[in-house]
């Protein structure tokens, strides 16, 4: 959504008698907004997450995604995934999915615009995995950084092994998850054992 749609959002607000429809204009105008903001978000959330990623969890998925691949004009491009050599194509802070392949490129605001949007659908998919289930900001921030890279925080064992408790159980899952097409990756390596020294520390 451009400035000027917006701003004709905001003439037609005040064009109106109600005041509770033009409220609700200018809040979709807002959402709409926010969605272009981020590159190849289609349906940001703006609504908080339950909980969210604290300090030590960001540096984590910083320290091991890197924001890669800067070019001399200072954007930066898609690169293929290391283990299989093409699909899923990545950028910045290791965003990938639909809109990202081969000649994408971004500003360094996009990528970071990108990584606090995915911060959040992160943190609620793992809020969502794990319940009411106690858990402390170190396990939690362990758990997206691991769902961030992996995406299976929903049908791993270590959640369920976390929900019912069994801590111990649950550190030691994540040296399972060291394998990009097929093979051991010794970044994974360094990185499942970063997330479970973190998570331990709860």
């Amino acid at each position: 959504m451009s400035r000027e749609s917006l701003f004709d959002t905001v003439r037609n607000i005040l064009a109106r008698s109600s005041s509770q429809s033009g409220v609700s204009a200018l809040d979709g105008a807002a959402d709409i907004l926010l969605q272009d903001s981020v590159p190849c978000v289609p349906n940001v959330n703006a609504n908080p997450a339950p909980r969210s990623i604290g300090p030590d969890g960001l540096a984590l998925i910083k320290q091991f995604e890197g924001c890669a691949k800067r070019r001399g004009d200072g954007l930066f491009e898609a690169y293929p995934d290391p283990g299989t050599g093409g699909d899923p194509w990545t950028i910045g802070w290791g965003a990938t999915g639909k809109g990202i392949a081969p000649g994408t490129v971004w500003t360094q605001a996009q990528c970071d615009a990108r990584l606090e949007a995915d911060l959040v659908r992160y943190a609620e998919g793992v809020s969502r995995a794990i319940g009411d289930a106690p858990t402390s900001q170190a396990q939690f921030d362990a758990l997206v950084s691991f769902h961030y890279n992996t995406g299976a925080i929903s049908k791993a064992t270590l959640t369920r092994k976390h929900v019912v408790g069994d801590f111990a159980g649950a550190a030691r899952e994540f040296d399972r998850w060291v394998y990009a097409g097929g093979k051991v990756m010794k970044g994974l390596v360094r990185r499942r054992a970063a997330e479970a020294a973190l998570y331990r520390k709860g």
